[in-house]
């Protein structure tokens, strides 16, 4: 038995592959103002569609649909079966606050009651 596929059959996977991961994920990557959906994501990185994304490098925003998860410094690590694999240097969870370069107290107040 032979595991030979002829070249328009594995098109054929690749591409029904491809259509499925990207159904299945909601992560997207964006850089300035474009956006590139995201096939597979792991501890140390993520990977887009070769077709679609160019090699992208530096800063990029993860989404996960609107929401807005983190900032990563990436770079291109390898290209195979139509996916570029992104390895991610560092990473800045997003957050709704701005940080504080104090140490706040657990029992300070949280309002202040003005006099009438």
């Amino acid at each position: 038995m032979t595991t030979y596929l002829p070249p328009d059959v594995q098109a054929g996977l690749d591409a029904a592959r491809k259509k499925a991961l990207k159904k299945s994920h909601r992560l997207r990557v964006q850089t300035g103002e474009d956006t590139y959906p995201v096939l597979n994501a792991w501890e140390g990185g993520f990977s887009l569609d070769s077709d679609v994304a160019p090699h992208l490098r530096g800063l990029v925003d993860l989404y996960d649909g609107p929401k807005h998860l983190s900032r990563c410094l990436i770079v291109a690590s390898e290209e195979e079966g139509g996916e570029i694999r992104f390895e991610l240097k560092r990473m800045t969870e997003a957050s709704d606050r701005q940080p504080v370069d104090f140490e706040r107290d657990p029992d300070a107040p949280v309002a202040l009651i003005g006099r009438d």
